[in-house]
């Protein structure tokens, strides 16, 4: 009995303790005292925190610790594997059993059979130089990149025209190039003109890049920075032999005394021309301000209509960079372009823009024109993105949006213009060197793929990338019955591949099948 007392005893005491303790800690806090730290759900108390964390960092370093020992091991493997390699080759070189190629592997390379291997790579690529190519799909394309997008032809039925870099090594290799052409422009280096830099480069400055992969050589890189003014840019151009990469040469670019000729081919059409002309107004006039246009004019059909909204823009801008040539044949475009390119009267040479009424550009499409040419050197061909038919894209609309509001780059609303060589950046003097467009050709189609092929088989760079600045505007497409048969079927294939993505054709195409299905359905409801 004794002993059963003794024990309620202590277990009376060991509760009122117990519950002291509880309200010492759960109760209200004195007042003016500090509050307690808000610690996470779950903690009793700062100990319990602190308690959780150590146990935490513990973890963490048991884990470094494999690790550490899991790549010691490694190593280990490495040397012992690369021992053996080396045993083998001694044994083969003793025996005289070699195999050619290899017998440069039993010596440790030093820097200068590093810089002499990147050398060569860098020879054997197509950087400086273009590189004769035996058809229009022989050439690598280029991508162009900003700070934020990667702007990409393969992109299949899965990826999207304009999107983020996904992948890793992707990523950090442009991000890594950017780096490295800002520590180029803003480490030490003399100036031609022995002025200063006026400020120090910074992300904001870079403009755009283009890249492009050549398998089994390196990648090239060509990165343009604002300069001081509005129409200075620095272009720099990498290079890396799956290694380093390399400076290959850095230059200025003035582009303010580069005037872009305009020439747009056009019979009839005078709705898209005045829709063409507005957009010539805003974009060339009032933002770019170096440009001329040329017109080449079929027919007497419309004419005037066509004279009568350049003598108003005349009027209303004092712009006068117009000319207009009417020929009274039949619509030819590769003619309208080779008369345009003719038709320049002034001593200096110019850059060429061959254009259709139905494209829209921006301002820094120009830019991109005039840097990715250079007489002698480069022609650009840029990939337009090519829109679908309103009508499909905005259905569930009472009627479509504005243009500028339908210019997006997704996968609904158009895609890249690959198969397209028409739209073109060259200067005059290459054009007529190189021979200009097949004058045998007539109607619609294939005169600007020959051209392609005249500078592909050239010494010229062709520059092929797609670009954020030019769209295709869409229209309704007529393929007359009089052409040959593959000039027809060229022309039904870029109809069809011009309506509508892959997607909303087939919901199309299975419109009765889904209407049906969302019926049924409403009927168990």
């Amino acid at each position: 009995m004794l002993r059963r007392r003794l024990v309620a005893l202590a277990a009376l005491g060991l509760c009122g303790c117990l519950s002291l303790l509880h309200l010492r800690a759960c109760g209200p806090a004195a007042r003016g005292g500090p509050r307690p730290p808000p610690w996470p759900a779950g903690a009793a108390s700062r100990e319990g925190v602190m308690a959780l964390l150590q146990e935490r960092e513990d973890s963490h370093r048991h884990y470094i610790n494999s690790l550490t020992k899991q790549i010691a091991q490694l190593k280990e493997a490495l040397q012992e594997r690369t021992r053996q390699l080396e045993e083998s080759l001694d044994a083969a070189r003793t025996r005289g059993v070699l195999p050619r190629g290899l017998e440069s592997l039993h010596k440790t390379p030093s820097q200068a059979d590093l810089k002499e291997f990147f050398r060569a790579q860098l020879n054997q690529a197509e950087v400086s130089a273009g590189a004769r190519q035996p058809d229009e799909y022989a050439v690598i394309p280029y991508d162009t990149f900003t700070l934020h997008r990667v702007y990409q032809l393969e992109t299949g039925l899965t990826r999207h025209p304009e999107e983020r870099p996904v992948r890793r090594d992707r990523r950090d290799a442009l991000v890594g190039t950017v780096e490295t052409a800002l520590h180029v422009l803003n480490g030490p280096r003399p100036h031609a003109d022995g002025s200063r830099r006026k400020h120090a480069y910074s992300p904001a400055d870079f403009v755009e890049g283009l890249s492009r992969t050549e398998r089994d050589r390196g990648s090239v890189y060509e990165l343009t920075f604002r300069g001081d003014g509005p129409r200075d840019f620095t272009q720099l151009v990498f290079f890396r032999p799956f290694g380093p990469v390399m400076k290959v040469r850095s230059e200025r670019v003035d582009t303010g005394s580069m005037l872009v000729n305009i020439i747009v081919p056009l019979s009839g059409r005078s709705d898209a021309f005045r829709q063409f002309i507005s957009s010539f107004r805003e974009v060339c006039i009032q933002q770019d301000g170096r440009v001329h246009l040329t017109v080449v004019y079929f027919g007497r059909d419309q004419i005037e209509q066509v004279k009568a909204m350049l003598d108003q823009t005349t009027r209303e801008t004092q712009f006068r960079g117009f000319t207009l040539v009417q020929l009274h044949e039949e619509f030819s475009r590769g003619r309208g372009l080779e008369v345009g390119a003719r038709a320049w009267r002034r001593s200096h040479n110019v850059l060429l823009f061959f254009c259709d009424v139905d494209v829209h550009f921006t301002a820094d499409f120009l830019t991109s024109c005039r840097l990715n040419t250079e007489p002698g050197k480069k022609v650009y061909y840029p990939v337009l993105f090519s829109q679908y038919n309103p009508s499909v894209i905005y259905s569930n609309q009472t009627r479509p949006p504005p243009v500028k509001q339908q210019l997006v780059m997704t996968k609904e609303a158009g895609f890249w213009r690959d198969f397209g060589f028409g739209m073109t950046c060259q200067y005059r003097s290459d054009f007529i060197n190189i021979g200009g467009f097949d004058r045998g050709i007539k109607g619609w189609g294939l005169e600007d793929v020959h051209l392609y092929r005249k500078y592909l088989h050239s010494k010229l760079m062709v520059i092929r990338s797609p670009s954020r600045g030019l769209f295709h505007l869409w229209h309704e497409k007529s393929c007359a019955h009089e052409l040959p048969p593959d000039k027809f079927k060229m022309c039904m294939q870029t109809k069809a591949m011009s309506e509508a993505s892959h997607g909303q054709l087939g919901a199309l195409f299975f419109k009765p099948q889904i209407q049906a299905h969302l019926n049924a359905h409403g009927r168990m409801k």
